[in-house]
């Protein structure tokens, strides 16, 4: 693909939470679009989506749509992207992927741009690239300076994941339940395994034979593969819990050599994407409702773990829509643009 000063780009899943914000974000970034060509399903037909102060109509996603297309991102689930990502690519596009269907390829490159976007060169193996799962990015951003200054051995994390991460119909079934109880109505499961409503509820996906869940089994693997490190142990539990939009996670880190929770401090207020909101005195640490909307990824609660050696403690917070999804994707196409096209 030659350099070009625009590029016709494609959203694959255009009327979704994921795929609005995509749109959203390349207005937002000024990314230097030419035609946008915004996909989804026949059930879409006759919608449009609006681009910087533009109504674009929404067009059936078929093979033929990725004639003349640049760069199309996918946020439309595993299933469509298995079939159309490849299909993207014989087109000559680059197809950046937010679901899970090529994450683990060997010759697909999976990126946080603040971690490994040197990775971003691997796209020309398959014309695709991937984007990770949303609580993984946030915790990546977080233990790669750590990880550079004193070599992460082992994580483990808990995750307090938005039902923003299953879609608006999951906010909509949080909504519905919130009002039904107060009504005195008894409310009952829908797309999340159990009543979100004033419950936390530790699963998200399927189990697997090991009893992780496939969530849980995304962070474990995934982390490894954009540190670039197999030898780091990584242990998670995901759980949903009844916010709207934002991930949060519980962290403990065990390093290679000491890290002070001040020196922590220092490498982590000196990395790209992170907010540093860590004052005990003050009541100062990242909250869920406070970071929706936003791009950083936000860190507090930092601390040294007095149960082993070399241990800290932290807490992670970001907008999954956002970094945990659009923007992440958007950031790789800018660099794609900049350094690879």
């Amino acid at each position: 693909m030659p350099k070009k000063s625009a590029y016709t780009v494609a959203v694959v899943g255009a009327t979704g939470l994921v795929g609005k914000e995509m749109i959203s974000i390349l207005a937002e970034r000024q990314f230097p679009v030419d035609r946008l060509v915004p996909l989804a399903s026949d059930r879409s037909i006759g919608e449009s989506v609006r681009f910087g102060e533009r109504e674009i109509p929404v067009e059936v996603l078929r093979r033929e749509a990725f004639a003349g297309v640049d760069i199309a991102l996918f946020s439309a689930g595993t299933e469509v992207s298995r079939e159309f990502a490849p299909i993207a690519a014989e087109h000559g596009a680059v197809a950046i992927d937010n679901s899970a269907a090529f994450r683990m390829e060997p010759d697909v490159p999976l990126v946080v741009p603040e971690v490994n976007a040197t990775a971003i060169a691997g796209w020309r193996a398959r014309g695709i690239i991937a984007n990770p799962n949303c609580s993984t990015i946030q915790l990546c951003v977080v233990l790669k300076p750590i990880h550079d200054r004193a070599g992460v051995r082992r994580v483990v994390v808990a995750t307090y994941q938005a039902v923003a991460g299953a879609g608006k119909a999951a906010m909509d079934e949080l909504t519905t339940q919130v009002r039904g109880l107060f009504a005195g109505e008894e409310p009952s499961a829908g797309l999340i395994a159990h009543p979100i409503a004033f419950n936390c509820v530790p699963q998200i996906d399927q189990f697997l034979p090991n009893g992780y869940t496939k969530e849980e089994w995304k962070i474990v693997e995934e982390t490894k593969k954009i540190l670039g490190d197999p030898s780091i142990a990584v242990t998670a539990t995901a759980v949903r819990v009844p916010v709207y939009v934002g991930h949060a996670e519980a962290v403990n880190i065990e390093t290679q050599s000491k890290v002070t929770a001040s020196e922590a401090r220092e490498c982590l207020r000196a990395a790209p994407g992170i907010v540093m909101m860590d004052d005990p005195a003050a009541n100062e640490y990242p909250l869920q409702r406070q970071v929706a909307g936003t791009d950083a990824v936000y860190v507090g609660r930092v601390r040294e773990d007095p149960s082993i050696a070399n241990g800290l403690d932290c807490w992670i917070v970001a907008d999954n829509l956002r970094k945990g999804a659009a923007l992440n994707a958007v950031e790789i196409a800018e660099i794609l643009i900049e350094r690879y096209l």
